[in-house]
């Protein structure tokens, strides 16, 4: 009876752990933002060796009463992987911190910096959304940002231009980062092409860095109207306004990266019609092009499934869409008269998908 007892509590405890332990999930999240706005990867970084505690203390723009926390930060952000700590040059016995492949990842200056992505993706204008969560369930909005913000995140982004920027900035981050790997790993994906639409391109972050890599292919930045607007093309890049549901211009291919996964699937087959016709109104051969999340297509480490499901998540309360499992995105593809498709998982936490007519 004794050990049924303990084994009872044992359980308990270990249940509140697990409750606790994700109640104050977002506190990593916070605590890394905290860390972003402070300039701590920069110091660090700039030291150029293991920075003891007290030289980073001394190094950031803060009050004299809150130097003793910043203990604390450091400490939970170790934990977390973002920072780790090392045996100092000058003395043995003293420990400094350096960077880890996450925080390099999280330089301002950093060519590949995620610092945009995290910096919008907590603002809160988007973090507000959740707190509708649960009414979102009981009334017939879209979304739970709009819930919260009384339209769509698209219109919020055409009327209020600092959050487009940020929006813009953080989509920019994760492009210039996908591109490179793209370009390094993927290059036949683009031999024999001619011409190729970057549809909701943004600010063409991807296409500028396919266009400079592939110089005979003419490459098209296709968004909405306000997303595109006073921008400047190049020799062989352009931008074009305007609304993918109605038409997208012709292209030997079309490019989608972290595009579909924003819209439910009646819309993603409105939009996939809309490839075909405009690879179809080439005249030649051509393919779509897709990156973005399919779920369960290989085994993956605990981290990158929680990823994966954060993401889809991400997508239910901030837009339409969801990410999607191969059969998911089989039934899209040959709903909108596609013929084939083929999935290469070279990207991390998504794949790249080629679509052929």
């Amino acid at each position: 009876m004794e050990f049924q007892s303990e084994e009872h509590a044992a359980k308990l405890l270990n249940a509140q752990t697990h409750i606790w332990n994700h109640i104050c999930s977002f506190i990593n999240s916070m605590s890394l933002k905290c860390a972003i706005d402070l300039g701590i990867p920069e110091a660090i970084h700039n030291y150029g060796k293991p920075m003891p505690l007290s030289q980073l203390i001394a190094s950031l723009s803060i009050h004299p009463s809150k130097t003793s926390f910043i203990y604390r930060l450091m400490r939970i952000l170790a934990h977390s992987g973002f920072f780790s700590q090392q045996n100092t040059i000058e003395n043995e016995l003293e420990t400094g911190y350096v960077l880890t492949d996450a925080s390099i990842l999280l330089l301002k200056d950093n060519p590949l910096s995620q610092r945009p992505f995290l910096l919008g993706m907590l603002d809160p204008i988007l973090t507000e959304s959740w707190h509708h969560f649960p009414t979102w369930f009981r009334n017939d909005d879209p979304t739970p940002f709009h819930t919260a913000h009384k339209m769509t995140i698209w219109d919020y982004a055409g009327s209020n231009p600092k959050f487009n920027q940020f929006f813009n900035d953080a989509m920019a981050s994760d492009a210039r980062l996908i591109a490179s790997v793209v370009i390094e790993r993927c290059k036949g994906v683009f031999n024999g092409l001619e011409s190729l639409v970057d549809v909701g391109g943004s600010t063409g972050t991807m296409a500028k860095a396919i266009a400079k890599s592939f110089p005979q292919l003419d490459c098209t930045v296709f968004d909405l109207p306000h997303v595109v607007a006073d921008l400047q093309g190049s020799d062989n890049l352009k931008y074009v306004g305007g609304d993918m549901f109605h038409s997208i211009p012709p292209a030997n291919a079309i490019l989608f990266k972290s595009i579909l996964h924003d819209w439910n699937d009646e819309e993603c087959v409105k939009i996939l019609k809309k490839c075909k016709e405009a690879i179809m109104n080439k005249g030649k051969e051509g393919k779509l092009i897709i990156i973005d999340m399919v779920i369960g297509n290989e085994k993956r480490d605990d981290e990158s499934v929680e990823a994966q499901l954060f993401f889809d998540m991400l997508m239910l309360v901030l837009v339409t869409g969801k990410e999607r499992s191969e059969k998911e995105w089989a039934k899209l593809i040959f709903s909108a008269g596609f013929s084939d498709y083929k999935i290469t998982p070279v990207l991390g936490l998504r794949s790249l998908i080629e679509v052929y007519p």
